[in-house]
């Protein structure tokens, strides 16, 4: 898409997905509404905390939330860490549980805990030598078929989904609660229909639209919107959100987490 939008050849969409990994790549190439402005003054009813602060023409329309997902049949609930360092305890030494390569689980806990806690974290948790993996479905379906017993910070969304078809997967929430906006959407700078795209984002950011969202998704509305599933499960807990602030830092935090675990580098001749 990027590439695309550099060689003018991104005409055929009026709304596109930016994604946070290169979230500067992709703002050159978007319509500069000030949706923030037209929020403030009631031209759009988009709520505020959904819109970029410093680029003002980029809205968020989900979240995720990280949890632990395991199989009740091979961890008893019990058993499951009930803080995130309770990872680091022996009986999780050696292949116990699974882990993303692709840190944002770690990397959102960053708000909360600050950067060198979260990097000692970091050592430590690759240290108890886990199963690494790449993706939330593939690790749970392993889950599922009995080959490892839990996986530590899938999205709460997926978590969810799974459990909902198979009663023998559960998932436990562990504070701080690792929290993302995400789904971060703009109006293309060649946008056919510019301000067709605007109400479709005014749209998207709505109650009707959250509740679509959270049905056929499933559940992965913004925590933002009052009454969405994941804005229900968060009452009360502590998070650690990865909102405006941070979104733009997270590729930085996941490099540098990924330095900690400890990964082989290729030294480039």
């Amino acid at each position: 898409m990027i590439q695309e939008m550099k060689a003018g050849m991104a005409k055929s969409w009026d709304v596109n997905y930016v994604a946070f990994d290169m979230y500067p790549e992709y703002l050159p190439f978007q319509k500069k509404f000030d949706i923030l402005g037209m929020a403030q003054q009631g031209v759009l009813q988009i709520l505020q905390k959904m819109i970029d602060p410093v680029n003002r023409h980029v809205v968020v329309v989900a979240s995720d939330l990280q949890v632990v997902a395991f199989n009740k049949k091979q961890l008893a609930p019990e058993k499951v860490p009930n803080t995130w360092e309770g990872f680091l305890r022996e009986e999780f030494s050696g292949r116990k549980f699974m882990l993303d390569i692709r840190p944002k689980d770690v990397a959102s806990l960053i708000p909360a805990w600050g950067m060198e806690k979260t990097m000692d974290f970091a050592r430590k948790l690759a240290a108890q030598k886990p199963v690494w993996i790449r993706g939330n479905s593939r690790a749970l379906t392993m889950i599922q078929s009995g080959e490892y017993s839990a996986l530590f910070g899938p999205n709460l969304s997926v978590a969810m989904r799974v459990e909902k078809k198979d009663p023998n997967i559960g998932y436990k929430i562990l504070e701080p609660v690792p929290t993302r906006l995400n789904e971060a959407q703009s109006v293309l700078g060649a946008a056919s229909n510019p301000y067709a795209g605007l109400l479709w984002l005014e749209f998207l950011c709505s109650p009707a639209a959250q509740a679509i969202i959270d049905q056929y998704e499933p559940y992965g509305a913004s925590l933002l919107i009052p009454g969405t599933v994941q804005e229900k499960v968060a009452r009360g807990l502590k998070l650690s959100i990865i909102d405006w602030e941070h979104v733009t830092k997270l590729e930085d935090y996941q490099k540098k987490i990924t330095e900690a675990y400890g990964f082989p580098r290729a030294d480039a001749k």
